[in-house]
């Protein structure tokens, strides 16, 4: 069966050239302004990492990396990423960044677990970034500090394209509203964690749904995160609603990274233990690593979302069944 969501009566009101001139537009508009927004240089990253180091992002903790042996080296298995969480905070470290700067880099990884639909690919782009900041900035409102200012970004742009395509009309609030995990399973008792996002985001509009990876009151969670980046207790998505789908639509997982107790903590609550004989985990415990802040904002889902497109083929490059293709094909979407 198709995962395709077919909008009723959409069109690309852009043909492909239209809507590959708006990406890069688009692309180029939001990085200058999220980089001096947040102050953030950018530096060149991997595409794989060496799966000793402890750098990959583990996701849930379940999805197996891509991986390669390398001719002719040495303990020459590498893994393509999944994202560069922690590889950033270890880039902060080694490249002699000070608190309050922070870096961004153009993030491509391959997900070949992930489960193809309008909002998901294989192929994954993002800006990921990471920020220093003091211990005692290790708090909720410095969270939601950092994600008004990321908002700021998302109000700015989308008015910018609106002068320029006169199709885009703003639907964006103007302020980000705030919600944990746990007083949206108390609004939703009887929802499922992706229908209580669907729920709050069509009120809202936009909101950070924050405390992601502990088990919730229920004795569910509201959706994974791996143990050793995020601080669960200060961690969160932005998400908006999305009328061309009617549906709730994530641009950017972000948080304030683990220190040595809530790393102990984690790893233990997920039964990961044998983790923390990996070097960037005793870096952590022995506190050689910086406090940071650090997320990732997908490439392809800002310019879908800004450009009103109904599925994320239309504003990336990917691989898709053969199903999911005539199935755009007859809906009117225009897959790259």
């Amino acid at each position: 069966m198709t995962t395709v969501i077919k909008p009723k009566g959409y069109h690309a009101t852009l043909n492909v050239k239209e809507t590959e001139e708006a990406i890069k537009l688009t692309r180029d508009y939001f990085k200058k302004a999220f980089s001096e927004e947040l102050n953030l240089s950018r530096v060149s990253s991997p595409l794989f990492l060496k799966p000793e180091t402890g750098l990959n992002d583990n996701l849930n903790g379940i999805e197996q990396a891509v991986s390669f042996n390398v001719k002719g080296a040495e303990n020459s298995k590498v893994e393509i990423v999944h994202s560069l969480a922690k590889w950033k905070r270890m880039a902060l470290n080694n490249y002699g960044f000070n608190q309050g700067e922070g870096i961004y880099t153009n993030m491509n990884a391959i997900r070949a677990e992930e489960e193809l639909s309008n909002l998901h690919s294989i192929y994954v782009d993002q800006w990921d970034w990471e920020k220093i900041i003091a211990k005692e900035e290790r708090t909720e409102k410095k969270l939601h500090d950092v994600v008004r200012q990321i908002y700021k970004v998302f109000k700015e742009i989308e008015c910018y394209l609106s002068e320029k395509y006169s199709y885009i009309e703003p639907i964006l609030p103007d302020e980000i509203s705030f919600i944990t995990t746990q007083e949206l399973e108390n609004k939703y008792p009887h929802l499922t964690p992706k229908e209580r996002e669907n729920a709050i985001a069509k009120e809202r509009k936009a909101v950070f749904i924050s405390k992601i990876g502990d088990q919730l009151q229920s004795g569910i969670k509201h959706d994974g995160r791996s143990p050793d980046y995020d601080d669960w207790q200060l961690n969160g998505d932005i998400i908006f609603w999305y009328p061309v789908l009617d549906k709730a639509f994530e641009v950017s997982s972000m948080g304030i990274r683990v220190d040595r107790d809530s790393l102990l903590r984690q790893i233990k609550a997920a039964h990961c233990e044998e983790r923390l004989e990996l070097e960037y985990h005793k870096m952590i415990l022995e506190d050689e690593l910086p406090y940071t802040i650090g997320g990732g904002i997908g490439q392809s889902r800002v310019c879908m979302f800004l450009l009103r497109k109904a599925h994320i083929g239309e504003v990336q490059a990917s691989v898709w069944s053969k199903e999911i293709i005539d199935e755009c094909k007859r809906s009117g979407i225009q897959l790259l």
